[in-house]
């Protein structure tokens, strides 16, 4: 099967339905066309997913479709986004034509679930890697930034944290238990938190994905802010399913296990009481953010509070 067939049998059915108010071209030209509407800024990101370093050799072709787009526009929701459309760059060992029929179903369905569009792409022949842009919009001047965060400030989380990360021992099991797939779901089909982050624009100081782990992604807050936090570790949201597979791990697992896709997030204390109940139960208070720089964590000693993942080095 030759390039331009590929795209025309798997993609461009996607792409077909990718038209809208703001993408106004799509696929089929030497670019797409997005229109940002007044009062609107334009956010967008790249994310790069490598075969044997994002996901396992030989993973299941549909979820690897969506969480790579998943992965991708989680950033959007960290930023209070609203998706508008991606691109696709899709490097491929071979056209094999079940696989694709596979992968392309996957990114259909989280096309669908997260409501952006496929405006184009490319496709190559080499080591099964697959690169998304997403593109998004917010209010003008109103997207959530890292650098916000003041002293006093809560530190928040959305979800349970550390389930993808105990799903990695058994992506490779015949017959997986009950409870442990529900673990392999966190890690096979992420939700980005995208209303949850649209709902704290205006209100958060300073958000965040947790991709690389809850310690490493809160000190990215933390260096951009010039400021400390203080965690309690045992105020972590964990999930009775981690607790089952790790027992006395589950904690470690949840300060430093990438993968979540939930949002971190500070608020100071009067917008924190003025979030709607429902904002508000997405959430758990697991800290408060400190003048002075550091990261403090208290009832989980034998954790190091840098702990998490770095593609060039075993610690942030």
């Amino acid at each position: 099967m030759g390039e331009f067939e590929l795209i025309r049998q798997f993609f461009q059915p996607l792409a077909d339905r990718a038209v809208t108010d703001q993408l106004i071209l799509g696929p089929g030209d030497d670019c797409a066309i997005q229109r940002v509407p007044p009062g609107r800024d334009l956010v967008f990101s790249v994310d790069t997913l490598v075969e044997g370093v994002h996901f396992p050799e030989h993973y299941h072709p549909e979820y690897l479709g969506w969480r790579a787009l998943a992965v991708a526009t989680s950033d959007l929701a960290a930023m209070g986004a609203m998706p508008v459309c991606y691109t696709l760059a899709l490097t491929l060992p071979e056209a094999d034509q079940n696989w694709l029929a596979g992968f392309a179903r996957g990114l259909a369905r989280a096309s669908e679930a997260f409501g952006i569009a496929l405006a184009g792409g490319d496709t190559t022949r080499g080591p099964l890697t697959v690169t998304l842009q997403v593109h998004g919009t917010v209010a003008t001047g109103t997207g959530l930034r890292r650098n916000g965060a003041q002293s006093g400030d809560l530190v928040c989380v959305s979800g349970t944290l550390g389930d993808a990360g105990a799903a990695l021992d058994f992506l490779a099991a015949p017959e997986p238990s009950a409870v442990q797939q529900q673990v392999l779901s966190r890690y096979h089909f992420p939700e980005p938190r995208l209303f949850l982050g649209q709902q704290l624009v205006g209100r958060a100081s300073a958000a965040i994905d947790i991709s690389d782990g809850l310690l490493a992604d809160l000190q990215h807050i933390l260096q951009a802010s010039g400021v400390g936090a203080r965690i309690n570790a045992q105020d972590l949201p964990v999930s009775a399913a981690l607790r089952q597979v790790r027992g006395e791990q589950a904690l470690e697992l949840a300060l430093t296990a990438g993968d979540d896709y939930q949002l971190c997030i500070t608020i100071g204390q009067e917008q924190w009481s003025q979030l709607p109940d429902p904002v508000k139960q997405e959430l758990t208070v697991i800290g408060r953010i400190e003048p002075q720089p550091g990261l403090r964590l208290e009832g989980a000693p034998r954790i190091a509070a840098k702990a998490g993942f770095d593609h060039f080095g075993s610690d942030v």
